[in-house]
């Protein structure tokens, strides 16, 4: 009973975690996104340099890692993650950035929105090349219908470009990699989701601001030297890097607790929140077709949450049939053993030698 009570405990425990990571990411994922548009949008502040933007982001990051090394908070100078892994994977993550930027440039919003949504599809197939990992019948269907259903709500206009179309490719393959990478270093060197972010932020940071401000010129023909900052924009410069903060950490979290594909999925639940914050917040138009896709959205979610579930329920076929040729063999050892120890009978005479 007491076993039992401990296992019920630390289960719900687990889950108030897993509610409470997500619900960070929800929150600050988009507040993040209010806050910029505020800061970016030429009727707001027009600070209109999305990349280096991130690179203040990760360099806060990186110097909450620092302070809370520094405290004893966190123990991540103690574990050690080869720096050539850091490295290719900053690398890795620097390129989605970048690419998602290009490609938001270069594309209409309505491809976009597709290139984002084909990343849950793009996950499955580099986790099942890549971790052999495979899915259910109700959770491909589970991520059709929120594929459909967010792709309703979000997508108008589709125009595709050849330079575009590149960018889109590289930023969908480089973003999926990335997540995917979080989940397999967390697992490899058994760091923690806020030691594996204190130990690639500051890389990072430091590629971001040096290469960022040179991107964001190509992409918008504007220096940041030249930009003249005001009390209102540190203030929001600041709000959004505090933010990233907690968007960041909760990545970590979430996808060292869970998958790539659940990061994923559920994260939609973003979409439908900015879409109905925009609404409320900037006037934005809700449509029948938005509400239509978000229920939609919504419930192939919920369908994603039960099928997920029901899979970890159901037992591993290849642990049934190790565990049945492990009791064989211990049956078979056992009857040896029996047979060795008898004494032998002298069948003739029926008396024991």
């Amino acid at each position: 009973m007491e076993v039992q009570k401990q296992k019920e405990s630390k289960s719900s425990s687990s889950s108030v975690s897993d509610v409470g990571a997500w619900g960070m990411n929800i929150v600050s994922s988009v507040g993040i996104i209010m806050a910029n548009k505020q800061l970016m949008s030429p009727s707001g502040l027009g600070f209109g340099f999305a990349t280096t933007l991130t690179g203040f982001h990760f360099a806060v990051t990186a110097l909450v890692g620092l302070v809370s090394n520094a405290t004893g908070y966190s123990n991540s100078a103690s574990i050690h993650v080869p720096f050539w892994e850091l490295f290719w994977f900053s690398i890795v993550a620097n390129t989605s950035i970048s690419g998602m930027n290009f490609s938001l440039m270069l594309n209409s919003v309505g491809f976009y929105q597709i290139s984002k949504l084909s990343m849950i599809p793009v996950v499955c197939v580099m986790e099942w090349i890549l971790h052999g990992k495979k899915y259910s019948k109700e959770v491909k269907m589970a991520v059709v219908v929120v594929v459909v259903g967010v792709g309703v709500c979000t997508v108008t206009d589709v125009k595709v470009n050849a330079k575009g179309f590149i960018c889109a490719c590289v930023a969908v393959f480089s973003t999926s990699l990335q997540q995917i990478s979080i989940g397999s270093l967390q697992k490899k060197y058994s760091v923690g989701s806020f030691e594996l972010l204190s130990k690639t932020a500051p890389i990072q940071a430091v590629s971001l601001l040096v290469f960022g401000p040179f991107i964001d010129y190509y992409l918008s023909g504007k220096l940041l030297s030249n930009y003249r900052f005001s009390s209102s924009a540190f203030l929001f410069i600041l709000l959004s890097c505090s933010l990233a903060v907690f968007c960041n950490v909760s990545q970590y979290l979430c996808i060292g607790r869970f998958s790539a594909v659940t990061f994923q999925v559920l994260g939609h639940m973003k979409t439908v929140c900015i879409l109905t914050l925009g609404w409320l917040l900037f006037d934005s138009q809700l449509t029948v077709k938005n509400i239509l896709g978000m229920t939609v959205a919504v419930l192939g979610m919920i369908v994603y949450s039960w099928a997920v579930e029901a899979e970890k329920r159901k037992p591993d076929s290849k642990t049934i049939s190790h565990t049945k040729n492990n009791l064989l063999e211990e049956h078979v050892e056992l009857l040896k053993q029996r047979i060795e120890e008898s004494p032998a009978k002298d069948v003739e005479l029926g008396h024991a030698k």
